[in-house]
Parts: C-alpha cells; structure tokens; sequence
C-alpha cells in the first residue's frame, strides 16, 4: 500500500503543471497586450510631451518587471515542484533555475513588488495634481510596507543562509 501511495502522492506534483501552464498562457496572452501597448508608444513617443513619453515608459518598465515576476515564479515552481523529480529530467535545459531556493525566490518577488511600486509611486507623482494627499499618503504607506517587509524576507534569507552554510562537526 504504502509504494503505491508514494507514487500517488509524487505524482500529485503534476497538478501544479496546470497553474503553471496557465500562467504561462496569461503570461501570452499579457505579451500580447504588451504588444498593443508597445506600438501606440512607438506612434506617439516623438509627438508626445516630455512627462508623457516617460509615464508611457514607466508604463512599460512596469508591465516588464510584472511579466519577469510571473516568468520567475513559473520556472522556479517548474523546477522545485514538477520536473525534477523524474530521474530523466534532472540537468536538463533549466539547472541555472536551480540557484533560486524558496527563501531567494521569496527575496526576489519581493524585490520585483517593491520595483512596481515604486514605478506606480512615481508615475502618481508625475500627476501628483489628479490624486488626493490621502490618495497619495496611502500610496506611499503601503509602499513603505513592501520595503519594509522586502527588507525583512531578505534579512531573514540572510540568517537563515548563514545557518545553513555552517558546516557540521
């Protein structure tokens, strides 16, 4: 009972197989919009004024650093979850994937959350007289929550990697 319920269970991991394909289709599907985005820039990018041409570009660095986020989470998943495991698939094609262990991946998504606000901050500040102090109050606030909590994961990988790098006598 107990090797088929093994088998069962590891096998259980290609469920995630699902989600990662369908992040991987919205991942398309967000290209596409990118796309779109990409050539009304190139249209209106020498007629444009200043400030708008650099939020229009914000606007994309945006959209880039969401779209590499998504990428990160799908091949490190890919690896730590799916593929790997199967004695065939092991140093094929991905083994660079491999230097993301769960507490860098975790440092490393929080990174790319606290780039995208700081390019959403900035891009308000740019038309600071459409928002409202409260508006942008909490926008800096919540802002400072995802330092602060990036600065936490990474404080933490930190220790956690120095404890487990310590050999053992």
């Amino acid at each position: 009972m107990r090797p088929i319920l093994t088998k069962f269970i590891l096998g259980c991991r290609w469920l995630a197989a699902v989600f990662l394909l369908g992040l991987t289709v919205a991942l398309a599907l967000f290209a596409a919009r990118f796309i779109t985005k990409l050539a009304k820039f190139a249209g209106g990018v020498l007629a444009s004024q200043d400030d708008q041409a650099l939020l229009d570009l914000l606007h994309l660095l945006d959209w880039t650093l969401v779209a590499s986020l998504v990428v990160m989470v799908i091949l490190a998943s890919w690896d730590s979850l799916v593929w790997p495991l199967t004695p065939e698939g092991k140093g094929e094609g991905m083994s660079w994937i491999r230097k993301l262990d769960p507490g860098n991946l975790k440092v490393k998504l929080a990174g790319s959350i606290v780039a995208i606000s700081s390019i959403q901050l900035l891009q308000m500040f740019l038309r600071a007289d459409a928002y409202s102090d409260r508006t942008l109050a909490w926008a800096m606030g919540l802002h400072g929550l995802f330092l602060v909590g990036a600065v936490a994961l990474a404080l933490t990988d930190r220790i956690t990697e120095g404890t487990r790098s310590t050999p053992k006598e």
